[in-house]
């Protein structure tokens, strides 16, 4: 008799879990219902775990015995090692399960960068610090390299897309393995551009300015999409990646570096009145309903952190998918809700301009604060 098995892994903000289960036909309709939608990333661990925990014990699951006590054991019982594994600061995530994290603030609700005319502006002043105010504390080489670790950047000739590539920080990481030649830089700032092409490194690589949701590359054009700290600055985070879809060919992997929300309720405060800091269950979610497939999250962070994430990061997290066909994603959207040179509100601006300048300016003394407790705060203690 031929059984169909079915695998599950689930790894967030919830310990390392496993499991093998008997034909989904032997599942009553209940946990058959739970088991698919944990598969989609609909429902949470804790919901299923429970109906799993009981069918093992049924006679559905092949009745009691040593057996089944084993395979429950292993399934259901969280051991201290995964509890450990549960607060790496790397965390490889192929389901997201529902954690404690609080909604990011509604697009309704504007923030101060929420509209690519104004993150123009923003960027025209502070693409002169740059690389030496802004990378040192948010976005390290070494972060970069663990960042693009899971992009497979393992091939010269590959053809590459760095969207909203800026100042080529990241870029910088990308040609270390690919020729530059086959690398082409989009950002919508001339300025930062302008950074860019200082860059030994980077000139052979292609500068075109240009807008993240609506790229100016052929569908199934690139074999790796990567995009580092440009999503925070999307009116519409799910065209962008939708468009990451298209770009890519059949078996290119997109990767996506971004900003991740926070718990702290003066940080959260700030983030939601700058800019989007997305939850790590809203990138999942972004990258499935585009059509990606083996999805996955991985953790990161400045060192000096150990781990904390309740204050968000301006790179907190890199997520990578896989294009399974050929052609445009599957998903099914409406015109763009912003123009690149759209109207927009000087009086509007004035104000958010001013919120705007106050959070940076806490997130620019966030890692400042960061580090000093890591120099004080003995090693191995929590900070």
């Amino acid at each position: 008799m031929t059984m169909a098995m079915a695998a599950v892994r689930v790894t967030s903000t919830v310990p390392v879990l496993q499991w093998q289960l008997k034909p989904a036909s032997a599942m009553d309709h209940q946990a058959r219902m739970e088991f698919t939608r944990l598969q989609r990333g609909s429902t949470s661990l804790d919901t299923f775990r429970p109906l799993l925990c009981r069918d093992l014990a049924s006679t559905k699951w092949g009745g009691g015995g040593g057996g089944v006590q084993r395979l429950q054991q292993r399934s259901c019982n969280i051991n201290e090692s995964a509890r450990r594994k549960q607060q790496q600061q790397t965390t490889m995530t192929r389901v997201a399960a529902n954690n404690a994290n609080p909604p990011t603030r509604p697009s309704s609700q504007p923030r101060f960068i929420q509209h690519k005319q104004e993150a123009f502006w923003f960027y025209r002043f502070l693409s002169i610090v740059y690389d030496h105010v802004i990378n040192p504390g948010h976005w390290t080489e070494d972060m970069r390299e663990e960042a693009l670790e899971p992009a497979d950047l393992n091939d010269p000739d590959l053809v590459v897309v760095d969207v909203g590539g800026g100042t080529g920080f990241t870029t910088l990481g990308i040609v270390k393995t690919v020729d530059a030649k086959n690398v082409t830089i989009l950002d919508q700032s001339p300025h930062q551009l302008a950074k860019a092409k200082e860059k030994e490194a980077l000139q052979e690589c292609n500068k075109v300015e240009g807008d993240a949701e609506d790229l100016p590359f052929q569908t199934d054009y690139a074999d790796r999409y990567i995009s580092a700290g440009s999503i925070e600055y999307w009116p519409d985070p799910q065209r962008g990646i939708k468009e990451a879809y298209r770009v890519l060919k059949k078996g290119g992997k997109a990767c996506l570096i971004g900003p991740v929300h926070p718990t702290f309720w003066l940080s959260r405060f700030f983030a939601d009145v700058w800019m989007l800091f997305p939850t790590e269950e809203e990138y999942i979610d972004w990258f499935t309903k585009a059509g990606f497939q083996d999805v996955q999250l991985k953790r990161i962070g400045p060192k000096w952190y150990r781990g904390v994430r309740r204050h968000g990061l301006i790179m907190g997290c890199s997520v990578t998918g896989i294009k399974p066909e050929s052609g445009d994603s599957p998903l099914q959207m409406g015109p763009k809700a912003e123009d690149v040179k759209g109207p927009w509100n000087p009086i509007s601006f004035a104000y958010r301009f001013v919120i705007g300048v106050l959070a940076a300016s806490y997130f620019v003394l966030v890692p400042i604060y960061m580090w000093l407790k890591d120099l004080v705060v003995p090693k191995g203690q929590p900070i």
